[in-house]
């Protein structure tokens, strides 16, 4: 009897211990398993944040590409104040929940660079759970500040912050600040760019026709009637846009002289010569106009200035007056010579390539046609913003 209750005891002993085995192992499964499942959770947070950031920098990158667009295509659009688009915040590509701030900025001394910072984020509610910074220079290339029909020669008085076009032979005695483009041979000072082919430029002529301003021109399909100049010389009365004439052109069908002091807000056009005898004449084109079309040429007398604030597109040279010893023509924009350019060492000429101003959308016979001197963009540098 004895010893059976001392069986009955151990027994009893071994199931507690082998239950009590169950139960570490069951708690070590639940453990680790506890702990694969956080870790899981960590993982897929941290894959949730990686997607995240993928996503605002795709976004981030594709506001860049949105500036670049419009920097090359002002007609599009412009902020109020200023020639070109300075950039906008809460834009979307598609109605969510992310968003990017764009914010674009000139640079004053080359009017072709300009610098892009874009900021992609996503909102939860009012908390920003998301952000990628990036900034960006866009150079626009190329960027014709300069262009002429035939042989051409870029004299000592003559600076050139842009690149230029010829139709011929190009010889450079002065300053190019830009790539030179030509048809035939480039000889001379070597410019601070590079020397190509003419083909390699992707600028058209811009082919405005001086019937398609004046005495009537049209924006959309909306006619308007230029104001007439009866000549010879331009009254020193400022011309300005008006209701019935909103581009501000001012047409002429002979051959006018500027005495001085004449100021053209709007668009000086004229199926004849232009000659510039005085000082301080100033022409600055309405936005998406031309300031200067002339069927003829340009002939600077002695002391005479001419400032050109967007394009100028002449259909002869500018030439100089026998008895001119000191002239000026200063260009910021473009400057379009069908035939020879400038002709003489005599004038003092200054040229700046500005595509947001030079680039121009008209109406002939209400269509719209468009055309800027700037070819193409690319980023000279691309980085990621703290």
């Amino acid at each position: 009897m004895t010893i059976s209750m001392k069986t009955r005891k151990n027994t009893s002993d071994r199931t507690g211990a082998a239950l009590l085995v169950v139960l570490i192992i069951v708690m070590a499964i639940t453990i680790t398993a506890l702990g694969f499942v956080s870790q899981s959770d960590v993982e897929l947070l941290c894959g949730q944040n990686m997607v995240m950031r993928a996503q605002m920098d795709y976004l981030a990158e594709s506001g860049l590409e949105h500036a670049r667009g419009l920097v090359l295509n002002p007609q599009d659009v412009r902020t109020p104040g200023f020639d070109y688009w300075r950039g906008e915040a809460n834009l979307q590509l598609t109605s969510s929940n992310d968003f990017y701030d764009v914010t674009v900025t000139r640079d004053a001394s080359d009017l072709c660079n300009y610098t892009i910072d874009c900021d992609a984020y996503r909102l939860e509610g009012v908390e920003t759970i998301g952000l990628s910074r990036l900034q960006a220079v866009l150079r626009l290339d190329p960027c014709i500040a300069y262009w002429t029909g035939l042989n051409t020669t870029v004299w000592p008085q003559m600076t050139i912050d842009g690149d230029v076009y010829c139709n011929g032979n190009v010889t450079n005695n002065g300053t190019i600040n830009g790539d030179v483009f030509a048809l035939g041979t480039i000889s001379g000072t070597d410019p601070q760019g590079q020397k190509k082919p003419a083909a390699e430029a992707g600028i058209i002529w811009p082919n405005l026709a001086v019937a398609d301003f004046g005495p009537a021109y049209y924006v959309g399909a909306t006619e308007y009637l230029a104001e007439l100049i009866a000549g010879p010389n331009i009254p020193m009365t400022p011309f300005n846009p008006t209701g019935g004439n909103p581009a501000g052109i001012c047409y002429s069908g002979d051959d006018v002289e500027m005495p001085g002091s004449v100021t053209i807000n709007g668009t000086l056009v004229i199926s004849g010569d232009l000659t510039v005898s005085g000082a301080n004449n100033v022409i600055t084109a309405e936005p998406n106009f031309p300031a200067l079309l002339i069927s003829g040429q340009v002939v600077m007398k002695d002391g005479g200035s001419l400032i050109i604030q967007g394009l100028a597109q002449i259909g002869g040279p500018i030439a100089v007056d026998p008895n001119t010893t000191s002239a000026s023509v200063q260009v910021i924009g473009g400057l379009f010579s069908a035939n020879g350019g400038v002709t003489s060492d005599k004038i003092s000429v200054n040229i700046a390539a500005a595509p947001a101003i030079a680039s121009i959308e008209t109406w002939p016979a209400a269509t719209a046609k468009r055309w800027g001197p700037a070819g193409g963009a690319f980023f000279r540098s691309l980085e990621r913003i703290p």
